[in-house]
């Protein structure tokens, strides 16, 4: 298990000219403080999409210099066309990641059996860790669990971040795979959900502004403490539900702006958000007790 608690699926902070590396060197302190358990780069909230190879290894580099080896960094390697995502999943291990996540394809997509031959062949070209990951919202792309069992015997795929929202198809992984395979909640709103079913943990986007908070609420269940995780998620719900007001990572780079953590602006396609949606963000901000 390449880790057990909270991930954060880490904002990449952006200046006109490339990326921070400063600020992102401070996000990575600020995480360790706060009890993050592992970071994830270059994944959706980091934007990877619109970064160049370039930039992206120089990003995964960057933090795994930073961290040295304090807490484990995942990085985003997957790709629609599987030969590049084999290129940037070397390259990676090459720098000195503890995993890597890689997404299901997306646009040209395939079928359950091109998606088996496209993980195994990611697989077989690396040594590392794999996370594999399901956000069919996003990707037109469904995991299925059967499929996820079939993948879980490959040496190296030794877990799935599971952000379909959909808990019975959580459950029927949990039933398939051995209890060694991880399963990863992608979906802020249902930590404690899949926890219950034999989860181990989260790749949160929550943890951007909540690392402590998101941490606390894995550690507590697995301590045994039921009813202290069920009010952090459900005391959380209304930041969550905003922090999704808008598609991923509009609302969460805004907040950490709101927050003075500075990290720059969102690359296009993306925007910042409607007016009506910006208020909602700023007062679930303060309804959980920050200062704007």
């Amino acid at each position: 298990m390449i880790f057990k608690g909270s991930a954060v699926a880490l904002v990449t902070p952006f200046l006109e000219t490339g990326i921070d590396f400063e600020t992102l060197g401070k996000l990575v302190e600020y995480h360790i403080k706060n009890h993050t358990d592992a970071l994830v780069v270059c994944g959706t909230t980091g934007e990877a999409t619109t970064m160049s190879d370039d930039e992206q290894l120089a990003v995964i580099k960057y933090v795994v210099d930073k961290v040295q080896k304090r807490i484990p960094v995942i990085a985003g390697t997957g790709s629609n066309d599987t030969m590049h995502s084999i290129y940037l999943s070397q390259e990676a291990e090459r720098l000195g990641v503890d995993g890597l996540l890689v997404i299901t394809p997306y646009y040209n997509k395939t079928n359950q059996s091109g998606l088996k031959i496209h993980f195994e062949t990611i697989a077989k070209s690396v040594g590392l860790p794999i996370i594999l990951y399901n956000v069919p919202g996003r990707t037109s792309m469904n995991l299925k669990p059967s499929l996820v069992a079939e993948l879980a015997k490959i040496d190296n795929i030794v877990a799935v971040k599971e952000a379909s929202g959909d808990l019975a198809q959580v459950a029927e992984i949990a039933r398939l795979v051995p209890k060694d395979f991880a399963i990863y909640s992608g979906n802020d709103d249902s930590i404690l959900q899949l926890l219950s079913v034999g989860g181990s943990g989260v790749i949160s986007v929550l943890a951007n502004v909540c690392p402590k908070e998101t941490h606390d609420l894995v550690q507590k269940f697995f301590d045994g403490d039921i009813e202290g995780a069920r009010e952090l998620q459900l005391g959380m719900k209304p930041l969550i539900n905003a922090l999704f007001i808008e598609v991923n990572p509009i609302p969460v780079k805004t907040a950490m702006n709101l927050l003075g953590f500075d990290v720059g602006k969102l690359r296009l396609p993306l925007y910042q958000m409607d007016d009506k949606n910006l208020e909602v963000l700023k007062q679930e901000l303060v309804n959980r007790g920050f200062k704007l």
